[in-house]
């Protein structure tokens, strides 16, 4: 996230799993727009025109349809855009970046937009931060376009390094099977907290840089742990990286959070996150061996619920058919 990564450089370990984000175009011969978001039962209706105005509603799709008539000029076409996304808003699963990401790649397939895949995540970045303005790092653009298990470094001037890592197929499934993805229940708005680590970044407030460099370092870490099949060290390593990460700012957690984090290492875990920004959404636990039974039912008393889930080796995928 800047500007920690431009003046420090920054580093993320991440992996894509099961749950995605989908968008489809259908053109219409009506002269309209179209936008809908299925899974949140919002639909806005335009005219066919250029720009379509920014309003906080279905703002991701409007910023990209935005965004790419600007940059390419296609011929205007009527069309419905429907999308659906199978992770709660604000859940610290990326969700907003990899919708992005979906939007753009359909309108990539449908106009034949020459974009790579780091061309395809740059892109979706600039149109969250920079168009749309929406707080947030890097990370979740490249990982929902490039997927799979990749180590990634940032620096200044957007510089973006994807590093691919040939994980061992058994290690891979150890740690599925160990790690538990469990839903609190609760959302929050990431931009706050976000624009809070931001500040602490600018003020040289010591001992929130001083965290993120921890964090940054848990990043290689698991690498490390991950590349020489060490896996259960994978929730020590995790329970390292969510103290430091508590020292960022304030709101990355919370009682409830801490009490279920503790409810959960009682029960056998030995780490955990908080993911994405934190102050809600989903946390991880690292469960070695078979402890994950005894920390599902110890978690019952929450009323949260525990998320399914796999590894996937792909990112952004599209097609098209009726011949466009």
């Amino acid at each position: 996230m800047s500007p920690y990564a431009d003046l420090h450089g920054g580093a993320i370990l991440n992996a894509t799993i099961s749950l995605y984000a989908y968008a489809s175009i259908e053109l219409i011969p009506e002269k309209k727009i179209i936008i809908e978001a299925i899974d949140r039962s919002e639909e806005q209706v335009f005219p066919l025109q250029a720009e379509l105005p920014i309003d906080g509603t279905l703002d991701l799709a409007k910023g990209v349809y935005n965004s790419v008539m600007q940059q390419y000029e296609p011929d205007l076409h009527g069309f419905r855009i429907s999308t659906f996304v199978e992770a709660p808003a604000g859940s610290g699963l990326g969700t907003s970046s990899t919708l992005v990401v979906t939007i753009l790649g359909a309108f990539a397939e449908w106009l034949k937009l020459p974009l790579g895949d780091y061309d395809m995540a740059h892109y979706a970045y600039d149109i969250e931060r920079v168009d749309l303005k929406m707080a947030g790092g890097r990370q979740d653009q490249y990982a929902a376009t490039f997927g799979g298990v990749n180590f990634m470094e940032f620096y200044a001037n957007d510089k973006v390094i994807v590093n691919p890592l040939r994980i061992r197929p058994e290690y891979l499934h150890e740690l599925g099977h160990n790690l538990l993805l469990y839903y609190t229940s609760t959302s929050r708005l990431s931009s706050d907290i976000i624009e809070s680590q931001s500040k602490n970044v600018i003020d040289k407030n010591e001992k929130s840089i001083e965290a993120m460099h921890h964090l940054k370092e848990q990043a290689r870490m698991m690498k490390e742990a991950l590349l020489r099949g060490r896996v259960d060290e994978m929730g020590e390593i995790l329970d390292f990286g969510f103290h430091h990460k508590k020292r960022m700012t304030r709101g990355i957690s919370n009682p409830l959070i801490d009490e279920m984090y503790d409810t959960a290492r009682k029960a056998g875990a030995t780490g955990g996150k908080i993911s994405g920004a934190g102050g809600g959404g989903f946390m991880t636990f690292y469960c070695p061996g078979n402890s994950r039974y005894a920390v599902m039912r110890a978690m019952e008393r929450f009323d949260g619920y525990f998320k399914p889930y796999q590894f996937v080796n792909h990112g952004l995928v599209t097609w098209s058919t009726n011949g466009y």
